[in-house]
């Protein structure tokens, strides 16, 4: 069994001794005489709890708490203190302490204290056990992203969980990843072991859709359940309820959503009894809901009652970095399915990849891979491979085409094109649109192949 290290920080040796020899016995104190000690010890030391005094020689107890909430933000720290300084202990709980204790130490009220605490450190352990996990099953193409606009998005996204009943509205192209985002949304806030329950508004007839949100009771029409059915909102309860492309939410579902949101209650379709849930409200759509509402086509209460956190994906012709990592993982990805061994990506098939439009963003280039690799078999993904792309991006030609003989001592293709390349920098001023237009290729295979080249720009 874990034996908890406990950390006293007091210069009174008699009570260093006192609470050493009460607390030895269940756990494993270490003593340190003032805050700077303390501080160097916590660095070389894991400690699960804090025993800290707010009068110390040198720095005192409510600066060594700042400093150790800088640099061990989640060690518990409980202060002590005389009776005549408990003002002093109340601000330093708002710099992250725990809990306090008043001196002199009624041993009885001490060990409860100090259980208490050891049971809080206990749950968050088990809670951060239990979050890991179902991280671990959340599919890692989930968070793959290297591009700066991605990783904006996933940094925005991180601090939207944080308020676990902050209304979300995602926009993107189809198959940019929106329910992904949704997803990362829902597993980083503290709701993550609920229910994620999602439906695609577009997908169900508007006769249905109101059913399938908030459900019907018994008898509500013809052809529904005896027994009733629950919706969507009531499944997701605790939990999150992704509503995809809500722009095609039809008008008498918006006005029910609306009121939904307003007072988190609802009536069944068909029933006279309300029902009360918790459930955070994730909206996505591949229009914008503003100019839906321009067009009439959206209730704009509801826009701004979805539209308190906003968060924009964006398309993968702008996330050109994220597309051989994405290809790498979905290679790895339908290798487990089919048994292949696709390791590595030729050159000329980076090209492709990087010049192709993907206008149906990561859904295609996910397509894409799984086809080449049910289909072929090899160990490197190869241009040929790829063909039934067809044209990548069209870019710019020289208007008339450049005469280029081989001299009869052959030439080094490599270094002839890191310095066409560097040319092209040079004629455009370091302006890589104009730089790929000149080499009548794409800016992101431009961007490669400098990367490749290591030119410095």
């Amino acid at each position: 069994m874990h034996r908890y290290t406990i950390l006293i920080v007091d210069d009174d040796r008699l009570l260093q001794k006192a609470l050493n020899n009460i607390l030895r016995e269940r756990y494993d104190p270490v003593i340190a005489g003032s805050g700077e000690e303390a501080l160097r010890l916590l660095d070389k030391q894991t400690v699960d709890l804090a025993l800290l005094d707010v009068r110390l020689p040198g720095i005192d107890g409510v600066e060594t708490l700042r400093r150790i909430k800088a640099a061990h933000k989640d060690l518990l720290v409980i202060m002590m203190t005389a009776y005549e300084d408990v003002q002093t202990v109340i601000a330093s709980m708002k710099l992250g302490a725990h809990d306090y204790l008043v001196k002199p130490l009624e041993m009885e009220m001490f060990e409860l204290i100090v259980a208490k605490a050891l049971e809080t450190l206990q749950l968050k352990k088990e809670v951060e056990a239990l979050r890991q996990g179902y991280r671990r099953r959340f599919d890692r193409e989930q968070i793959v992203g290297e591009s700066p606009a991605v990783k904006q998005v996933f940094e925005f996204a991180a601090k939207v969980a944080k308020g676990d009943d902050t209304t979300v509205l995602i926009e993107g192209e189809s198959g940019v990843g929106k329910e992904v985002v949704a997803r990362m949304i829902h597993h980083c806030s503290s709701r993550f072991d609920k229910p994620f329950v999602g439906i695609n508004c577009g997908a169900i007839s508007k006769e249905l859709l109101e059913s399938e949100l908030f459900g019907y009771d018994r008898g509500a029409f013809t052809g529904g359940l005896q027994e009733g059915k629950k919706g969507k909102i009531e499944m997701a309860d605790g939990g999150a309820l992704l509503l995809d492309e809500i722009s095609e939410l039809h008008p008498a579902a918006q006005v029910k959503l609306l009121r939904f949101l307003e007072e988190r209650e609802f009536y069944p379709v068909g029933g006279a009894r309300k029902k009360k849930v918790d459930v955070r409200i994730i909206a996505a759509t591949n229009r914008s809901l503003e100019a839906q509402v321009r067009a009439g086509g959206f209730r704009e209460d509801l826009f701004y009652r979805l539209n308190v956190a906003r968060v924009i994906v964006p398309p993968l012709s702008q996330r050109s970095a994220d597309i051989l990592p994405l290809t790498l993982l979905f290679l790895d990805k339908f290798n487990h399915k089919f048994g292949k061994r696709f390791r590595r990506i030729s050159d000329e098939a980076r090209d492709m990849l990087l010049s192709h439009p993907w206008r149906g963003n990561i859904r295609e280039l996910k397509n894409a891979v799984e086809r080449v690799v049910l289909m072929e078999d090899n160990d490197c993904l190869e241009a040929e491979h790829l063909a039934f792309l067809g044209p990548g991006r069209q870019t710019a030609r020289p208007s008339e085409p450049m005469q280029l003989r081989i001299p009869p001592g052959g030439l080094n293709l490599d270094q002839l094109t890191r310095d066409l390349i560097v040319q092209a920098l040079e004629l455009s001023g370091g302006n890589r649109t104009k730089a790929s237009k000149l080499l009548g290729i794409s800016r992101p295979t431009l961007i490669y192949r400098i990367e490749k080249h290591r030119i410095v720009v």
